[in-house]
């Protein structure tokens, strides 16, 4: 066991101190704040600004439409009429998207023409035919019917149809948490990948310049292996400390500097809020001017983060044992150290594979090819997260199975891994087979 921790510390410093090392421990968190910034800065579902004017002639609407402003939406108005064929060629129109006619019959046929230089999206759309009626409403009923606006909308009130999942009733199972665990997923299939390549060019680059024969002369093939292994997963780790640091602080500071607007409650009139949904349907609930960013609530507020990095943690140090096996293992075999790419292929394959399966359990959580897949050794690590970020219910000792199942195929791959470094550490010249890699494993 000594010799494997001197050979562990001599890999960890070698890792720490190159430069591609201190290279993605400073920009591949920062490449990630980029990334959530921008989602973040754009994460407005898309929307669309557009600037309205209304043509009122009849001063229907008295120059208002709605208590609190929209962010995507700016209204103007002008009390005559206007031709939609001066508003497309007049100058002084052109900074307007789009022309709202109100005439004098709008109160009896209820139609009204929208003119637009551009096509809406479908929720802006939906959005201004709310706002616009909802206005209109208030004229109706005051004009017309001399009741309140209270009254007028008991009377008009619109069923409610609610669609809920019967196995998910109250909406816990979320495809925007879904891709917090995808994300971390990813980042686990990412550094299995990056330094289980590590461990196979360390290996077979000491094979190929022979330095493996003085080592072997003062501890065993299984130390020696284990000490690779051991040395590179410290320095993973470490770098993953350094991400979750930058990454942790980055938020952080985004949190009370760049968008403390959207999570400040003092900014929310809740008042307004509470009165304007207690009046919607549920169609206007859900294209309702108060508007949040739902990426910036995701990371602040709904993803238990202290939860998601244990097990992140735990599933990480499974994975990489569980490949670093395989790459130990395919670097000894190496007759060279250019031999072996037919078999490093498909290793790189089964990891985008992985990388997959966890975008696919977002989209079919409740499928069973997916409860199959979190049991898989292969794909364990991505999908466990997804559906740990989704929330497993009453499923939760699922997720303990999946461990459990991860580490006993880890500590089997170790094992055979082993066998395969013991007898194939020290055959040079050959060209790598399948056949060699069975001989090897039958060989004590």
């Amino acid at each position: 066991m000594k010799n494997s921790l001197l050979i562990a510390l001599r890999e960890w410093r070698a890792r720490v101190g190159s430069r591609s090392f201190l290279a993605m421990s400073a920009l591949g968190p920062v490449a990630v704040l980029i990334f959530t910034y921008l989602i973040f800065a754009f994460g407005d579902e898309g929307e669309q600004k557009w600037n309205v004017l209304i043509a009122d002639p009849t001063n229907y609407m008295q120059g208002k439409i709605m208590p609190g402003k929209d962010k995507s939406v700016t209204y103007s108005f002008a009390n005559n009429t206007i031709d939609h064929e001066e508003f497309r060629e007049g100058s002084r129109f052109k900074d307007f998207d789009a022309l709202i006619e109100i005439n004098e019959k709008v109160l009896e046929n209820k139609v009204s023409h929208v003119f637009f230089r551009e096509a809406p999206s479908t929720r802006l759309r939906t959005k201004v035919q709310y706002q616009i009626e909802r206005r209109m409403e208030e004229v109706f009923a005051s004009e017309k019917h001399g009741i309140s606006v209270q009254k007028y909308r008991r009377i008009k009130k619109p069923l409610t149809m609610s669609f809920v999942d019967v196995y998910d009733p109250y909406g816990e199972e979320n495809s925007d948490n879904g891709w917090v665990g995808f994300f971390m997923g990813g980042i686990i299939i990412l550094f299995i990948g990056l330094f289980g390549m590590t461990i196979l060019r360390s290996v077979a680059r000491e094979k190929s310049n022979r330095i493996v024969e003085v080592l072997m002369g003062t501890c065993s093939p299984r130390q020696l292996m284990t000490g690779k292994i051991l040395g590179v997963g410290l320095s993973a780790m470490l770098q993953f400390i350094i991400w979750t640091v930058i990454i942790g602080f980055g938020l952080y500071w985004m949190r009370e500097t760049l968008f403390v607007d959207l999570l400040d409650p003092r900014n929310a009139n809740f008042e307004e809020v509470s009165q304007q949904m207690q009046n919607q349907s549920y169609a206007a609930k859900q294209f309702s001017s108060v508007e949040y960013n739902r990426f910036v609530d995701l990371v602040y507020n709904k993803i238990n983060f202290g939860l998601m990095l244990s097990y992140f943690i735990g599933f990480f140090i499974g994975g990489y044992l569980f490949y670093a096996a395989f790459f130990a293992s395919l670097g000894a075999s190496m007759g060279t150290e250019s031999d072996g790419q037919q078999f490093v292929l498909p290793l790189v394959f089964i990891l985008l594979i992985s990388l997959y399966t966890g975008y696919y359990t977002m989209n079919y959580p409740s499928s069973s090819l997916v409860d199959w897949l979190q049991y898989v050794p292969f794909t364990a690590p991505v999908v466990a997260m997804v559906k740990l970020a989704q929330g497993y219910g009453e499923n939760g000792y699922q997720i303990y199975i999946s461990m459990t199942l991860l580490y006993a195929s880890a500590v089997a791959m170790l094992l055979i891994a082993s066998r395969v470094y013991k007898n194939g550490i020290l055959q040079f010249g050959h060209r790598l087979r399948l056949v060699h890699l069975l001989k090897w494993l039958r060989k004590t």
